[in-house]
């Protein structure tokens, strides 16, 4: 069984290790999904070209093998990685190849009327992209962004292989020094549900309040009044409009 004194100097601060790995590794993503996303709309080539072949390279990567390559075959090049930054690193690249695709698809399906309304208020790239475009693409990111975050939270797991200390390390450790198998994987998998519920309301509430700052209604749980959409003569509202159709 679990110790009081494993639980304090492993397991506890294992959970902290994997949060740490999910903050860090998602800041570097994000960096890396916008600015590769922005530049995959750029209106030169070359700048087109590069942030292209990133997102195919880094797309079509093993994150695992590319964390071994950071953690041992970097270091023959001069670079030495302590194992958390190599597994920061690792995952950031990868899961930022993805977000880019979230950050281009969004911005390209904002109506084009309103980056012509930005043209003609004689805005220049930088301001149509900060006002008008980026405002209303925002809402439409974060719901791919929450499921890209949970994938990200259990790809951490990867960095207990090049000896990382997270929760599933000390998972590891314990199941080796107590040959109990089925508990311990059942905790992890416990822990990790926990973990991204917790991430799943987080960026839920940021939806919502991405979609009122733009003037979109949140959308009501299904099975509610109202969950699903009312055709024009059907919703509430529409009382007037039926009733003067039938008269």
């Amino acid at each position: 069984m679990m110790s009081s004194e494993f639980l304090t100097a492993w397991f506890l601060p294992g959970i902290w290790v994997t949060v740490q790995v999910t903050v860090y590794a998602a800041a570097l993503g994000a960096v890396i999904s916008f600015g590769i996303g922005l530049a995959r709309g750029s209106r030169y080539w070359i700048v087109r070209f590069l942030a292209g072949t990133y997102f195919e390279v880094f797309r079509g990567m093993s994150a695992l093998v590319l964390m071994f390559w950071m953690f041992f075959a970097l270091p023959l090049f001069g670079w030495q990685l302590v194992p958390l930054w190599a597994g920061v690193s690792a995952l950031g690249l990868t899961y930022g190849a993805y977000g880019s695709e979230i950050v281009r698809g969004s911005l390209a399906a904002v109506a084009p009327a309103q980056k012509e309304a930005g043209i003609a208020l004689n805005f220049t790239r930088w301001q149509r992209l900060r006002l008008i475009e980026l405002p209303q693409a925002w809402p439409a990111m974060v719901p791919p962004f929450n499921n890209l975050l949970i994938e990200l939270l259990k790809g951490t797991a990867l960095v207990s292989v090049i000896t990382v200390a997270d929760m599933t390390f000390a998972g590891n450790l314990l199941r080796l020094g107590t040959n109990e198998t089925a508990p311990v994987y059942t905790l992890l998998l416990v822990l990790y549900f926990v973990l991204a519920f917790l991430l799943t309301r987080g960026m839920r509430l940021l939806e919502r309040r991405a979609k009122a700052g733009v003037g979109q209604p949140p959308e009501k749980p299904a099975g509610k009044p109202g969950a699903r959409g009312a055709s024009p003569l059907t919703g509430p509202q529409a009382g007037p409009q039926a009733a003067g159709g039938k008269g």
